[in-house]
């Protein structure tokens, strides 16, 4: 059998930390919804509707939103709090329904984090985000 490599966490601490960032003023002004999340992982549901810039198609400060909020909730569901330091998306194609974004962990070495967020329409690859989120130290904000 193969080991975890994220230990299991406080799945209350984890469900607190969902409530707060699906209650952010800025998650309910767009409508994303986190569905999923652990440490290093999240999956986070929004809709294209009243979010189209001026061709019809999702606004790519909506899709990034998505993506950044995937990435944060991924960095800081498990009681560590990061920082993003970092962060690159690449617009794949266009979008004008549903959205999901999908963030996973893709490198640790204890202080910084690495993660890369795919956003999805259906089967389609939407956008790629590649994030570095920083170690927060108690005391040093």
């Amino acid at each position: 059998m193969i080991p975890n490599p994220h230990p299991a966490h406080d799945p209350a601490a984890i469900a607190d930390r969902i409530t707060a960032f699906n209650q952010s003023e800025f998650a309910q002004l767009l409508r994303m919804e986190i569905t999923e999340a652990d440490d290093g992982y999240a999956r986070v549901i929004m809709n294209c509707g009243q979010k189209k810039n001026p061709h019809g198609v999702a606004h790519g400060g909506a899709i990034f939103a998505l993506a950044d909020q995937a990435f944060g909730i991924a960095a800081n569901c498990a009681g560590t709090d990061r920082v993003a330091v970092s962060v690159h998306i690449q617009y794949i194609a266009p979008a004008t329904g549903d959205l999901v974004a999908i963030a996973e962990r893709v490198a640790d070495n204890g202080r910084c984090s690495t993660f890369r967020v795919m956003v999805y329409e259906g089967e389609r690859t939407i956008a790629q985000f590649d994030g570095v989120a920083f170690r927060v130290s108690p005391g040093t904000e």
